[in-house]
């Protein structure tokens, strides 16, 4: 009970190493492959799921908005296998670390100005300064544009630091709750107990949710850039 409520998100280590590049590292050996010419029932859903989420993300764009269709789809894979994992016991999450976040924000968003940039630099300068705009209010409007282009990307690393933080500390506290009534009240502790399985199913849509947000989010960037 005198655990630190943060002790959780502290990046663990192996002999005094850091041991998060091989957390980072191990989702992708969760997902299952196929050598075989028929797949069995787990791949063909896997497949589908891929295949369905890629087609969402990937319809409004334009064929140079699709070249990213692979990096998108291995984006949401990679965030929705990490939160998961950081919901077994005893495990790290490294979505929780703002660096790792902003790691995967900055270089997707830069990318996708960039093209912007390059491809249709008149339509990107035109963000900048919406149309029918008074005089006066120019100079304003495009420091308060070049803000929110910036702020970019440390929204969404928020966002998803924000999000899978919080759920991860209400378990922990409920999960500590329900450890201290075992010993004072039984029909209490089934009570709280039967919370804490509720918020856990929660906590597994709200990560595949938020791997969901954090890739879309990036998609709508490279959209209005492409």
């Amino acid at each position: 009970m005198n655990e630190n409520l943060f002790a959780s998100f502290i990046a663990p280590t192996i002999l005094g190493l850091p041991a998060a590049v091989l957390i980072i590292l191990f989702p992708p050996l969760l997902i299952p492959t196929s050598k075989y010419l028929i797949n069995n029932r787990l791949i063909t859903t896997q497949q589908w799921l891929i295949k369905l989420t890629s087609k969402q993300m990937m319809a409004m764009h334009n064929t140079k908005g699709r070249t990213w269709s692979l990096m998108l789809v291995s984006l949401i894979i990679f965030i929705a296998t990490t939160n998961l994992l950081g919901l077994l016991p005893h495990s790290f999450t490294p979505t929780t670390q703002l660096s790792m976040n902003l790691a995967m924000a900055i270089p997707l968003w830069a990318g996708a100005v960039i093209m912007g940039f390059r491809s249709k630099i008149k339509n990107a300068l035109a963000h900048f300064l919406p149309q029918g705009t008074p005089t006066p209010l120019i100079p304003m409007l495009v420091i308060i544009e070049t803000i929110s282009l910036l702020i970019q990307p440390m929204a969404l690393a928020v966002r998803l630091t924000a999000n899978i933080t919080a759920g991860h500390l209400l378990m922990h506290l409920i999960g500590n709750a329900t450890l201290a009534m075992s010993t004072i009240n039984l029909p209490s502790t089934l009570i709280i107990f039967t919370i804490l399985i509720l918020l856990t199913i929660l906590e597994i849509a709200v990560a595949l949710i938020q791997a969901y947000v954090f890739t879309l989010l990036v998609s709508l960037y490279l959209h209005d850039n492409t």
